[in-house]
């Protein structure tokens, strides 16, 4: 794991809202309006939803989120890693740590919904190299050309 630390954090502290705007408008530009799913802050401060970031030396690299759908279930959701950070292993940090949280809390799969456009490409090849597999449309999804949806059973 790259220098930092991965903790449980607040959505709607400053620096984390900015880092999620930019996450927001990423998916804004490359996804219609009706396949945008990445959550907001609001969203993020569901009880269902529990938030974490890396950072390093107090700097925010990177958020991400697991979102419980049901006892057994839950969805990786608002994977970001801040622009000047990427390429350092921070995603892939942020994902197996999220993993680690489902496997302790007793968790059987976690699931994923991202873009199919070339723009999230580095996305599901992070997602893809940590053992997640195509599958269909879970939770509240529909199909759709838009989006990838992943999944892995623990």
């Amino acid at each position: 794991m790259p220098d930092g630390e991965i903790a449980i954090d607040d959505p709607r502290v400053e620096d984390v809202r900015e880092l999620l705007e930019r996450h927001l408008a990423f998916a804004n530009l490359h996804s219609p309006p009706e396949d945008i799913h990445a959550l907001d802050v609001d969203g993020l401060v569901d009880p269902a939803v529990t938030f974490f970031s890396f950072r390093l030396h107090g700097e925010l690299l990177g958020v991400a989120a697991l979102k419980q759908l049901d006892e057994h279930h839950v969805e990786l959701k608002s994977m970001h890693t801040a622009q000047a950070a990427r390429g350092r292993g921070i995603g892939r940090a942020m994902v197996d740590h999220l993993i680690g949280v489902a496997r302790d809390r007793a968790v059987r799969r976690v699931s994923l919904e991202t873009g199919s456009t070339p723009a999230f490409a580095p996305a599901r090849s992070l997602y893809a190299n940590a053992g997640f597999r195509p599958c269909g449309a879970f939770g509240g999804y529909t199909p759709s050309p838009n989006s990838t949806y992943m999944s892995m059973a623990l």
